[in-house]
């Protein structure tokens, strides 16, 4: 028997063990790199596809699920005539549908093959409800005060063709292949009930492209995520969960997701030196580390001053404008892709972040942090807000519900 035969079956029977020990290297962002792939590197590389993720439990996936490296985010409008029982036949088949693809097994009827040989792949498909759904379906009387309209900002330009929608859906997987089969299921079990408002693409760095955990870099080469809230902190569940006892039980569990696409004016900011970048958002670009020292996770000191007498970190500083010590402990967590849609008709790279955050109440999370930015942060002349959006997620079904079900049928 050759080598090459024998490492094919050690890769082959490793399979079963990969899967074993997905979650944690999901969770852990990384595996082994090496120069050559060796059967541990192989066998490592293989827990990418086999991860899994639960679809049924207290909360829905693509929350507190690591960042994946491929993300589509879609919004529908119900048709014109369609109300409530459309809304509940159609979050039946959504509900259905991503319970067999977030298994790794194909779509019921008319699967498109697209995700043959491929595994879950971290796979999550997470679903909203946008403000305008609940005059759809005549449940106004059931509308959360979280729902209300975001404010103005000074630094909107808003597309109104690509904001907000009556259903939102997050998918988001570690292969892109796997990422678009559920894409293309979505849109196709949507059927005559809903049709697409917009969609919008994303990516992160993938599974294993790294020696070690890291926080992940946006497209400004920036490391982006540092001082997110984290699922261990005993007021985690607090800030970015609706609690049990609230006014509407049908989001027990559930959260709030502000979706903001967010063009970055990458032609400029490349143009600024090094110091000055670092300057603008208050750290290293190196690793991540406050200007006041230390290592990422170093607590900025924000009254640390210099030689000359002036604060270490600029008093207009993104990392010190949206410390949460300087909004009132406002906390969310952010959870973005990246996204590049080619060159815009200036010629400019039409490049940037899907912002994506996550809290029990926006009013508390997103708009407060955002209107201080909104005043002064040395950000906003590299940033473009281009398109917004605000959707209420329930929690996760229980075994035999479907998402939205103590909504739908309250």
């Amino acid at each position: 028997m050759s080598d090459n035969n024998i490492s094919r079956r050690r890769l082959l029977g490793s399979v079963g063990a990969a899967g074993a020990t997905g979650l944690a290297l999901g969770a852990a962002g990384g595996v082994v790199s090496g120069a050559t792939a060796s059967d541990d590197t192989l066998a490592a590389l293989t827990a990418v596809g086999s991860t899994g993720v639960p679809f049924h439990g207290e909360h829905q996936s693509g929350i507190t699920t690591p960042l994946q490296a491929r993300g589509h985010l879609i919004a529908f409008d119900l048709a014109p005539g369609a109300g409530r029982s459309e809304a509940v036949a159609l979050m039946r088949r959504w509900s259905a549908l991503a319970a067999e693809l977030m298994a790794g097994r194909p779509a019921a009827e008319g699967d498109t093959g697209v995700a043959l040989d491929a595994g879950p792949s971290s796979l999550t498909l997470t679903f909203g409800f946008g403000r305008s759904f609940f005059d759809r379906t005549g449940l106004v009387a059931q509308r959360p005060a979280e729902l209300d309209p975001l404010p103005d900002f000074s630094s909107d330009q808003l597309d109104a063709k690509r904001s907000n929608g009556d259903l939102w859906v997050q998918i988001g997987a570690d292969d892109s292949l796997v990422a678009f089969h559920a894409l293309r299921a979505v849109q196709k079990a949507a059927g005559a009930a809903a049709r697409v408002r917009w969609q919008m693409n994303g990516f992160n760095r993938s599974p294993g492209a790294t020696d070690r955990p890291m926080t992940a870099r946006n497209l400004m080469g920036q490391v982006d995520g540092t001082r997110n809230p984290k699922p261990s902190e005993p007021d985690f569940d607090r800030r970015i969960f609706v609690p049990a006892k609230t006014a509407h039980p049908w989001m027990a569990g559930g959260s709030y997701a502000v979706v903001r696409r967010i063009r970055m004016l990458l032609d400029d900011w490349e143009q600024l030196t090094l110091k000055k970048q670092e300057q603008v958002i208050g750290r290293r670009k190196s690793d991540g580390a406050p200007l006041t020292g230390g290592s990422e996770t170093t607590e900025i000191a924000l009254d640390k001053t210099g030689p000359d007498g002036r604060l270490v970190v600029p008093d207009n500083a993104h990392a010190r404008i949206a410390a949460p010590e300087q909004n009132g402990g406002a906390a969310m967590l952010r959870r973005p892709f990246s996204f590049h849609d080619g060159i815009a008709a200036d010629g400019t790279p039409d490049a940037g972040l899907l912002f994506i955050c996550w809290q029990a109440d926006p009013l508390r999370g997103f708009v407060p942090v955002q209107r201080k930015l909104d005043r002064g942060d040395a950000l906003s002349p590299f940033v473009r807000h281009e398109a917004s959006g605000l959707f209420a997620v329930p929690g996760g079904p229980r075994e035999g519900e479907y998402v939205g079900q103590r909504l739908l049928e309250s």
